[in-house]
């Protein structure tokens, strides 16, 4: 578990120093559309997620769930008409200032076009009216991309970011990977320990 959370740490530290060499961000561009989803994507959500290769699937009867009860705290971005991607989350309970991203998806056929960051700022950018100020998510130690993306936008919002172990394997009852947790969070928001 140590050695996990060590080389963790050293991915999280190198792709924060580094300045990633993806495309940047389309933003404002004709190409795409970021919006609320809708119950008629959540069957296109849950295919997305399910041909992901690094999600957990949820049934087909959650995906619809979150597009009608949280569809405020998640996304959708469109091209061409069709669901390309999503991100799905919530308001944590106790901390209301904090959204906490479920998952993240794009389309492999959308990859590499920061499809998946636009979404996430289109989210912040939302809820920040409503006080929320800090970001949570989980990441299991491999899943490099996905800590490149959360990264990249702790950057790109000038905030913090930090990680550390919340679930390990013994928590689950299937085998599965720990997940660390990675916050992003405003310098003063770390501070007072929002």
């Amino acid at each position: 578990m140590q050695t996990q959370l060590k080389k963790f740490e050293a991915i999280v530290q190198q792709i924060t120093r580094e300045r990633l060499s993806a495309l940047p961000p389309v933003r404002g561009s004709n190409e795409f559309l970021v919006r609320a989803p809708a119950l008629e994507d959540g069957a296109r959500i849950w295919r997305i997620a399910a041909d992901s290769g690094v999600l957990d699937t949820n049934s087909s009867y959650a995906y619809l769930l979150w597009c009608r009860d949280f569809a405020a705290t998640s996304a959708v971005v469109e091209i061409d008409g069709k669901v390309g991607g999503f991100v799905i989350g919530y308001l944590r309970p106790q901390q209301p200032g904090t959204f906490f991203v479920w998952q993240v998806a794009v389309d492999e056929t959308y990859r590499g076009r920061g499809l998946g960051g636009a979404m996430l700022d289109s989210l912040m950018d939302g809820l920040a009216g409503q006080g929320v100020s800090t970001l949570e998510t989980t990441v299991s130690p491999d899943n490099a991309a996905s800590t490149a993306m959360f990264a990249a936008l702790a950057r790109r919002r000038g905030a913090l970011l930090t990680a550390r172990p919340l679930f390990d394997p013994g928590h689950f009852p299937d085998g599965h990977e720990p997940e660390h947790l990675f916050r992003i969070a405003t310098a003063i928001d770390q501070e007072v320990g929002r």
